[in-house]
């Protein structure tokens, strides 16, 4: 749920904190007092976008930021892993949401501190809270959502991701097929060009490290003469010359081991004196020998260059290192071998396919009949529920369009999708005597509304782990109407946290946490407010929403019956 919500310097706010409770939500207020900015706001940390333009005037930044006490199920989980977002907790965790702007027009998102993407925010957003806005019923009107409401009446999660899976699978041969088929007009063009290569390179014969022993060969035949007088200096000076290295080494061995005879400390470093007379021995005959071998040859140096630039020739071609070129070899010859046996592996694809298409089939049958029997208990319940509305009359149907066994059969049917092989509408109407058409063509706004809020609690599509977000749900509405949907509204939160902007009384005397939305006008400058009504301040707001701007006992007593009745 929605534990904290703060706003600061968006649109007319300065800066507003709110500590939601569990259970139902209200918030009221005047019209134009700033009460659908705050559910805006809202819907910024479920994903939706924001601009920079709603930056509070005079100010270069707004931040808007909210903590979420969620359920940690598998979808989430896969999501915050998928965006390599950290989060604590074995069942449930909490996530903090953040979005910045700026008029440099930089805006970002955080979650739990990390910098992550409007993408990922809209991902993850709607797990921690749904919203539900004034214009919600044009969603509504869009048979492609149907479908995901009837699910999750039916709970078909298990069924959907096994036809889901299925879907992936067999798509990824028919994938694979088509390419391999698309390809037959440029396999012998591509033929040549592989063969080519892998004849190119094989020539060459390339050995991982060749070019840096060339190129230190070329460095030591471009520099005979002086390689010659170093080698030849550094023998002298470790052994050939009385002043040698060895000399003078050898004679200090003589006096340390006299020392030694007369004090022990002397005799742990004969061992090692030994040693470096030894190094310094091999050393001088390395030198002697690496400069008798020293010899220019113009030929040898003439076929390092020639290779080197073969070697850089090829490497500019295939990669930038030898490495690369046969990396670069390995794939061509994997990919002739491909082109070689494609025949073979069409024949495997196709029988493949075949397979998964029967597979995909099974799941998506067993996913329809679940789907056509949960159809007919949804259509009872929504009805059941919209006379709790005050819809008494109303009719709902769901309209199945499902592919026939001919189509089924055909290799060739493109009616397929991850979601299986159903399309689902609802249909409606309101009045007695007339048959149920789309949404779109029957439903008013005021019927859309209550209609909305049937199928999602009837549906069960809001986790009940989540935050519901209802903003004017009941406009147009009042009196009994109102009543009815408030119960709704109560009975929904009952299950889960629901936050809810309303116009109507008979929906706030339900609410057990109750806020007021406040604008303040003053010399230079409006603000907006939000506050926490106690019980006597609830009673009054109730009844300024009954009695308007003059607020009478009447309208007070009023107010307190209506409390009481909900309670």
């Amino acid at each position: 749920m929605l534990e904290f919500l703060k706003v600061k310097n968006i649109a007319l706010i300065d800066e507003i904190e709110i500590e939601f409770g569990d259970g139902l939500n209200l918030l009221t207020g005047e019209t134009g007092s700033g009460k659908s900015i705050i559910v805006d706001s809202l819907g910024t940390l479920t994903g939706d976008r924001i601009s920079s333009d709603l930056i509070k005037s005079g100010q270069d930044s707004a931040r808007i930021e909210g903590l979420f006490s969620v359920v940690l199920t598998s979808e989430l989980r896969q999501n915050l892993s998928d965006f390599g977002i950290d989060y604590e907790g074995e069942k449930t965790t909490e996530i903090i949401v953040r979005r910045e702007l700026s008029t440099s027009g930089k805006n970002r998102v955080f979650i739990n501190g990390q910098l992550t993407t409007q993408a990922a925010l809209k991902q993850i957003g709607p797990l921690l809270a749904t919203i539900h806005g004034q214009g919600e019923h044009t969603a509504l009107f869009d048979p492609s959502n149907h479908l995901e409401l009837l699910d999750a009446f039916a709970d078909s999660e298990n069924e959907r991701e096994m036809t889901a899976k299925a879907y992936r699978q067999w798509n990824s041969v028919r994938s694979e097929l088509e390419e391999l088929r698309s390809a037959d007009s440029q396999k012998l063009q591509l033929l040549d060009v592989l063969r080519f290569q892998i004849d190119e390179i094989e020539k060459a014969a390339l050995k991982q490290g060749e070019d840096d022993e060339l190129a230190e060969e070329k460095l030591r035949l471009n520099n005979v003469e002086k390689l010659s007088a170093l080698s030849g200096d550094a023998y002298a000076l470790l052994y050939d010359d009385e002043s040698s290295t060895a000399a003078t080494l050898d004679r200090a061995a003589k006096k340390v081991e006299e020392l030694a005879q007369y004090d022990s400390r002397f005799s742990e470093y004969l061992e090692s004196v030994k040693s470096a007379a030894a190094v310094i021995q091999d050393l001088a005959v390395t030198a002697r020998d690496f400069g008798s071998h020293l010899e220019f040859s113009p030929q040898r140096l003439e076929q390092i260059e020639e290779r080197l630039a073969e070697i850089s020739r090829l490497t500019r071609k295939y990669g930038g290192s030898i490495g690369s070129v046969i990396e670069h070899l390995k794939h061509c010859e994997a990919k002739l071998e491909s082109i070689e046996t494609s025949d073979l592996r069409e024949k495997e694809l196709i029988a493949e396919s075949k397979k998964l298409r029967n597979a995909y089939l099974e799941s998506s049958l067993r996913l329809s009949k679940t789907r056509v029997e949960a159809a007919a208990r949804f259509e009872k319940k929504v009805e059941a529920n919209l006379k709790a509305v005050a819809l008494e009359k109303a009719r709902f149907a769901v309209n199945f369009a499902t592919p026939s066994k001919e189509q089924l059969a055909d290799e060739n049917f493109g009616g397929f999708s991850a979601r299986g092989i159903d399309t689902v509408e609802f249909l409606f109407s309101a009045n007695p005597g007339e048959a149920p058409k789309p949404l779109a063509r029957v439903a008013s706004g005021g019927e859309a509304s209550r209609l909305m809020l049937i199928l999602k609690t009837t549906s069960g599509s809001v986790e009940r782990t989540s935050t519901s977000v209802f903003d004017e749900i009941d406009a147009g509405i009042g009196g009994r109407v109102a009543e009815a949907v408030g119960a709704k509204l109560k009975t929904l939160a009952a299950t889960q946290q629901v936050l809810c902007v309303t116009h109507q009384p008979q929906v706030a005397s339900k609410a057990d946490k109750h806020f007021v939305i406040e604008k303040t006008t003053g010399k230079d400058r409006t603000t907006i407010s939000v506050r926490e009504l106690g019980p006597d301040e609830k009673v009054e707001e109730i009844a300024r929403m009954l009695a308007g701007e003059k607020i009478t006992d009447a309208a007070r007593e009023n107010a307190r019956e209506m409390i009481a009745a909900a309670a």
